[in-house]
């Protein structure tokens, strides 16, 4: 599942003692394996082998430029869904032409920014946004590739704020419009309709909404082909799930194992945008107990980490499971789960300094006995954490750290006060 193990009583990221981090750069710190990384994302390309398919990283999941390096060197292409994601994939020196820029509001300074640089797929939510991506790639003496996204109304099973392939959200356009919109649109200048888009929602840990959506998916191609319009491509999205609480994701040829056969002769490019199951296990947070105090029946453990680093529980309901990185007696947890409950342990919640009762990052959990200056693991934390963060209660944020075997790298460093005010100063 990932590196990060515990050792003699002590946790470690690869080859790294986790205390000697926080001594060395401070809490809260968010620290990354780099063998998990690139070990997710193999099993991914490896999975889609047959296909042949794109893997484009999500960077909405994980956006440090030292991640995005990484990636692209292993071969990843990219998914972005604002100008400042396409700027950093291009600082990252990623190749244009493997870039796909997806999101429901693109502005226009965005798309010329992205026409100009020559990416490799537009992914398009409306017609208006067509219509738009067409004059605005008129105007720039260029054709546009773009792939349609299409609701299939198919329900992820997943939290409500993160699905995006019911008819009811603010994404794609729905089956029937589509037909209409790759007939309105397949001769306008500067645009070159060819690709299907599905993006059904995060984390999705069953196979079967995406065999659904698929389904759907290729009967439109089929009946859109059938009337000479030039289909190539189909886009999969993203939203393969990663283990928070045990192991409920498939891994990714689970996955495969149902679509590849669908795709098979299909004469389709395919791509994926897979974040999450690439990089949550591959990250963790690491906090620094600064107190410990009783309200009447409950127990709270106070934390230099908060919903400024990690905002995920508060917003999503989420679960990341949390420990001492060296529990007392030595008390390493056999699995991660929500339910677990060791002798000795203590129902508490983890709760961090921000003026807000929603500033938790673990409720009701049975940890080992913890005191002031105990060193607290958030596990599953590579995605969507450090990108979500805050400077809320003027709280600069925290530093990341990549480890590759016996070797870490500062790959962002903390945040000083003088750079919560550097651009409020004239």
């Amino acid at each position: 599942m990932d590196h990060f193990v515990y050792r003699d009583g002590v946790l470690r990221c690869e080859e790294v003692d986790l205390r000697r981090l926080a001594e060395q750069f401070g809490t809260p710190l968010y620290v990354y394996s780099e063998r998990t990384l690139l070990d997710h994302f193999d099993r991914v390309r490896e999975a889609f082998a047959p296909l042949r398919a794109t893997i484009c990283f999500s960077v909405k999941s994980c956006q440090n430029l030292s991640i995005l390096r990484l990636l692209r060197d292993r071969g990843a292409a990219f998914d972005v869904v604002s100008g400042g994601e396409l700027a950093r994939v291009l600082e990252a020196g990623a190749s244009p032409s493997t870039v796909v820029f997806a999101g429901v509001g693109k502005t226009d300074a965005e798309i010329v920014a992205a026409l100009r640089a020559g990416i490799g797929w537009f992914n398009v939510e409306s017609e208006e946004e067509l219509a738009n991506l067409a004059r605005l790639a008129h105007a720039e003496r260029t054709t546009a590739r773009a792939a349609l996204r299409i609701n299939p109304d198919v329900d992820p099973k997943t939290h409500r704020y993160t699905t995006t392939g019911k008819r009811e959200t603010k994404f794609g356009v729905d089956l029937d419009r589509a037909r209409n919109v790759f007939r309105g649109f397949r001769d306008e200048p500067g645009l070159d309709l060819c690709g299907v888009h599905l993006h059904i929602g995060s984390p999705v840990n069953t196979v079967e909404p995406y065999t659904q959506a698929l389904t759907k998916a290729l009967a439109l191609i089929d009946e859109l082909r059938a009337e000479g319009c030039g289909i190539s491509a189909i886009n999969l999205g993203g939203g393969f799930g990663a283990h928070y609480d045990g192991s409920e994701a498939p891994p990714a040829a689970v996955y495969a194992q149902r679509l590849v056969p669908q795709l098979a002769d299909r004469r389709l490019s395919v791509l994926l945008e897979p974040g999450r199951c690439i990089s949550a296990n591959a990250g963790v947070l690491l906090a620094r107990v600064l107190y410990t105090k009783s309200s009447g029946d409950r127990q709270f453990v106070i934390v230099d980490a908060a919903i400024t680093e990690l905002i995920r529980p508060a917003l999503y309901g989420s679960f990341h499971f949390t420990w001492p990185v060296a529990p007392r007696d030595g008390l390493a947890p056999p699995a991660r789960r929500a339910d677990l409950h060791l002798p000795g342990s203590v129902l508490v919640d983890v709760v961090g300094p921000v003026c807000e009762s929603g500033d938790f990052l673990a409720k009701d959990r049975w940890l080992p006995p913890v005191a002031r200056g105990d060193l607290l693991c958030l596990f599953s934390t590579g995605a969507y954490g450090f990108v979500m963060s805050s400077q809320y209660n003027s709280r600069p944020r925290a530093a990341e750290v990549l480890v590759s075997g016996s070797h870490t790298r500062l790959i962002r460093r903390r945040e000083t006060f003088d750079d919560l005010v550097a651009l409020e100063r004239f």
